[in-house]
């Protein structure tokens, strides 16, 4: 039954994103496309401005408004990158920040209570000293942004081949982020922008004592779960609440957003503040092509393989629901969010208006006798360094696995191998861990995995899949290791002829002569040293490409400033960003998508798909609503912003500084604005401030928190 139902998903999955490509190449369902009339436009390249280059002149023409070096700073200050990948700001003078639930559920377990479950029923801290830390969270404030790149190009220049050049680079870059740290006193960090045309020094103020506030229950944070990722409308609240605090007290800040009591209107100017992750929009139409065909259709493959596994579990074990949840969710959005940028690079619409971009570029660099000098051979080169990236690359990704979720088999076969090649060795010349008085330690922990066969076998199938698909099936080693089967069989094959499937076969298998293990037939071990040597040496080669190709991008990065200088954006590259745009609706599915959706809409799919917790459901205290809770107030927005993974928490505020929404995620047809931005139906998609609000108010009932974020202090 469980497979019917994952074939008959995946069948849904590849129609749906057909559909999308069908809609990318028409723009219009009602215009047939002419693909000779495409043509790029420095808007595709996005509007990501950095806070030391913000373009004035744009935001005058474009809104009418001149924002002033006092309100970039207080707008800067009051941002924050938050843990290891999301955005967050200040939105207090007593260090109170806001973030989205998803950035920080993985840590709620960290800090619950015996007979708690923070994740299912959420938590509020109604006094400080209720506000518990997160261990190891940090959150960093950017004080100060300095242009470094004559220093690091000058060093490059040094080098005299493309590995020489990026080692320099590198060399050079810590140098300077230790110089300027130990200056500063804060955390000093090189940012390349324009892909290494240009290159930032960005300082920050971290803070390291960071408290949980405020958290709500999974099921209004993550309305429609997976299934709505990535999709609008939306109807769910995914926001938290942290404190920020030092020597013990929470930190005073005189930079933090205000609160707007209703929120922004249709076409009003808005802003998101946040930290986008990664864009490659300046790429070559090379380098997009070998991503396409190369890159992402088998990543897309592991991660489907590994979804399927983890919902299996989750299906099959509800009393495991917090535990599996994240997986889920995880693989969930990483498998979407791929596919939608292979939907967008397999879209006639998209490509043509790359080629063009590109065609262009290269037109006026030929016709300028200095550009062309220097850089008239740089799409030439790249085209010829990714020909050469096609003969390794699938043997490169084959035979070295991805470590995230590798089959335990694997990892077992990885440390058997080890012991047996230090037991060959003098002891003197073994590590410690494999000398007498240790060595029975060692035996030991290596018979004392813990095997968890229903998902391990399910993650090894998703691994055989992937191998497979960049192999084939009639390659050498795929005969040799799988006995020439392919799916379930060769799972099956593994495990019936590996010795390494429990810990009483590994603890007599161990007891073997050095020799007999590497030499033995297990097939995890076979597997690992067939591929090890050839694939140290496709390292070193696909090393040595990827040096080159950041060389050669580095290089389209100047051209692209000096061309366009601050009329385009620099790619995301995981640095705090102003990002301008107006809530607005756009056409979908042969509809229209509103511009805000309301609390009548989380109900609509509550009842239209039977209460079921999955995926639609509503923790108990929302399942009857408060006769003091407008429906009709908006709980979510769409937004013409330009934001990619790593937005997810930044603010939406106006021209005053004030909050009226918070990001969480993009629609679909955002998931291609890795690559490109197209504003059409490119729709950035928040929680409404007013409806946050509203919820705080009458459903969580948090009084004190109401009253910190309406007067901006905690008392």
């Amino acid at each position: 039954m469980l497979k019917i139902k994952v074939q008959y998903f995946h069948l849904f999955f590849i129609f749906t994103f057909f559909s999308i490509v069908n809609i990318y190449s028409q723009i219009s369902i009602y215009e047939p496309l002419n693909i000779d009339t495409v043509s790029s436009s420095l808007t595709d390249l996005g509007r990501m401005w950095t806070f030391d280059n913000i373009p004035f002149n744009y935001f005058e023409s474009e809104y009418g408004f001149q924002p002033s070096e006092e309100w970039l700073e207080h707008i800067q200050k009051s941002a924050l990158e938050f843990g290891g990948g999301c955005s967050a700001a200040f939105v207090s003078a007593d260090g109170l920040i806001m973030t989205n639930h998803h950035c920080g559920r993985g840590q709620l377990i960290d800090v619950q209570k015996e007979g708690e479950n923070l994740l299912r029923d959420g938590f509020y801290a109604s006094t400080l000293e209720e506000e518990r830390k997160i261990p190891k969270l940090t959150v960093d404030q950017l004080i100060t942004i300095e242009d470094v790149s004559q220093e690091i190009f000058d060093e490059m220049n040094k080098g005299n081949n493309d590995d020489e050049k990026v080692q320099l680079c590198n060399k050079k870059i810590k140098e300077l982020e230790e110089q300027y740290s130990k200056e500063t006193s804060l955390l000093c960090s090189v940012i390349p922008l324009y892909n290494g045309g240009k290159y930032s020094m960005y300082c920050y103020k971290r803070f390291d004592d960071v408290r949980l506030v405020m958290s709500p229950d999974f099921q209004i944070a993550a309305t429609g779960w997976d299934w709505d990722n990535f999709t609008y409308p939306r109807y769910e609240l995914d926001f938290a609440f942290y404190r920020a605090y030092e020597n013990g007290e929470p930190i005073k800040t005189e930079h933090y957003f205000k609160w707007s009591e209703k929120g922004a209107v249709e076409d009003e100017l808005i802003f998101v503040v946040g930290r986008p992750g990664n864009t490659d929009r300046l790429l070559s139409v090379a380098q997009l092509e070998f991503m396409r065909d190369y890159i992402i259709p088998y990543q897309l493959i592991l991660f489907n393989g590994l979804y399927d596994a983890y919902f299996y579990m989750f299906e099959n074990h509800p009393e495991r629901e917090s535990e599996l949840l994240n997986s889920v969710l995880g693989w969930g959005n990483a498998r979407k969010s791929y596919a939608g940028r292979l939907v967008g690079l397999k879209d006639e619409y998209i490509m043509k208006k790359k080629k063009d971009f590109e065609e262009k570029l290269i037109e006026y660099v030929n016709t300028d006798p200095e550009l062309k000098e220097q850089y008239g051979d740089v799409w030439n080169n790249l085209k010829t360094v990714f020909e050469e990236a096609k003969k390794y690359h699938k043997e490169n990704i084959a035979y070295r696995l991805p470590r995230y979720s590798l089959p335990i088999y694997f990892t077992i076969a990885n440390k058997v191998i080890e012991y047996a090649e230090q037991m060959k060795l003098p002891e003197s010349s073994r590590k410690a861990a494999y000398q007498i008085e240790q060595i029975e330690k060692t035996k030991t922990d290596l018979c004392s995995n813990k095997f968890e066969y229903e998902l391990q076998d399910r993650i090894l199938l998703a691994y055989v899949k992937y191998i497979v698909s960049c192999l084939g099936v009639e390659h050498n080693l795929v005969k040799d290791i799988f006995n020439g089967k392919t799916g379930n069989d060769a799972v099956n094959y593994l495990l019936e002829n590996s010795s390494l499937t429990s810990n009483e076969k590994i603890k007599t298998f161990i007891e073997s002569t050095p020799d007999e293990i590497l030499n033995s037939k297990d097939p995890f071990i076979s597997y690992i040293l067939k591929t090890r040597n050839k694939g140290n040496e496709l390292k070193t080669k696909m090393d040595e490409i990827y040096n080159t190709v950041s060389v050669l991008n580095q290089l389209l990065g100047q051209i692209a400033y000096k061309v366009y200088g601050d009329k385009i954006s620099p790619d995301a590259t995981g640095s705090i960003r102003l990002q301008d745009g107006v809530i607005k609706g756009y056409e979908y599915n042969g509809t229209i998508a509103p511009s805000k959706c309301t609390f009548y809409g989380l109900y609509d799919r509550y009842y239209s798909f039977g209460g079921k917790t999955y995926p639609w459901g509503l923790h108990e205290r929302w399942q009857v609503p408060p006769p003091e809770l407008d429906l009709s107030i908006p709980v979510g927005f769409a937004s013409t912003n330009d934001i990619v993974g790593g937005n997810s928490g930044s603010s939406v505020i106006n021209t005053k500084g004030e909050i009226v929404g918070l990001v969480h995620d993009g629609n679909m047809e955002s998931l291609p604005g890795y690559f490109i931005f197209l504003p059409i139906n490119n729709r950035t998609v928040a929680t409404d401030s007013w409806g946050l609000m509203e919820a705080l108010k009458y459903i969580y009932k948090t009084d004190n928190l109401v009253k910190e974020l309406t007067t901006g202090k905690s008392n």
